[in-house]
């Protein structure tokens, strides 16, 4: 945590991640462009409300992709080659793998899990394979309360926004979501118990964080089905207060537990 030049290479590889997802971003938008005048939210997305031209996001879609890439190799030829793969992947979805059933959700899990990758290999450190299976099963977890928020949203129009919400339903979404909730949790409560994780770090006593990941969990189920919300899950975390708060309690106590309990202390 206190060394200087990985910390430095990991803004970098953040900076240079945010460059690739705004290019992503910009060409998902105009893939969709007609679709999301359409809907009721994002008709007020800069693109299809007018407020950006066409050649401007084009332009400004291949500068970002130019300089995330270019950027990406530069910082080493292992995140380079994840950067790739992960653009890659995000442009296949917003051309084609989005009208896949299943396919589409299991997609944008696996983006999330590329960044998780990105961050260790830009500071050079071995990832475990803890770290895939809970990145890709919380982000499995936002991906398809996402989807549940949108078929709810738009109810009778959804298909005609994205023809593969036709292929949900909020039944169907209901049982895959409590699945991968069960997963998400039991996941994390195993990777804090492993034998990995305990030489790791010298302390058993991550399992001290597992309140705050249920809390985060169930928070944020409430806010999906009480309070309709889950379609932006990053605008939900940072205006949700108790969310926020658990998020804040889990990676102080994190922090704490390793560098008090753990060898590093």
């Amino acid at each position: 945590m206190f060394d200087i030049p990985s910390a430095v290479a990991a803004v970098e590889a953040f900076a240079l991640f945010c460059l690739l997802s705004g290019a992503v971003y910009l060409v998902n938008d105009l893939v969709d462009l007609e679709k999301d005048r359409l809907h009721p939210v994002k008709c007020q997305r800069p693109l299809p409300a007018g407020r950006l031209s066409l050649g401007l996001a084009r332009g400004t879609a291949a500068l970002l992709t130019v300089v995330g890439l270019v950027g990406s190799f530069a910082l080493g030829a292992p995140f380079g080659l994840t950067a790739f793969i992960y653009f890659a992947l995000m442009i296949a979805y917003s051309f084609l793998l989005k009208n896949v059933v299943i396919l589409d959700v299991l997609t944008l899990s696996f983006g999330f899990v590329l960044r998780a990758i990105a961050g260790a290999v830009a500071i050079s450190v071995a990832f475990s394979n803890w770290l895939l299976v809970c990145t890709m099963l919380l982000a499995l977890f936002l991906s398809l309360t996402k989807r549940r928020h949108e078929l709810t949203l738009l109810a009778g129009g959804a298909v005609e926004h994205r023809r593969i919400l036709g292929e949900y339903s909020p039944y169907l979404l209901d049982q895959m979501i409590a699945v991968v909730t069960a997963s998400t949790v039991l996941s994390y409560a195993l990777y804090t118990q492993s034998a990995e994780t305990v030489f790791k770090f010298g302390t058993d006593r991550l399992v001290w964080t597992l309140p705050f990941v249920l809390y985060g969990i169930f928070r944020y189920l409430y806010l999906v089905h009480q309070r309709d919300e889950g379609g932006n899950p990053s605008l939900v975390l940072y205006s949700d207060r108790p969310l926020l708060a658990a998020v804040g309690l889990w990676t102080i106590s994190v922090i704490a537990i390793i560098y008090h309990f753990g060898e590093s202390g």
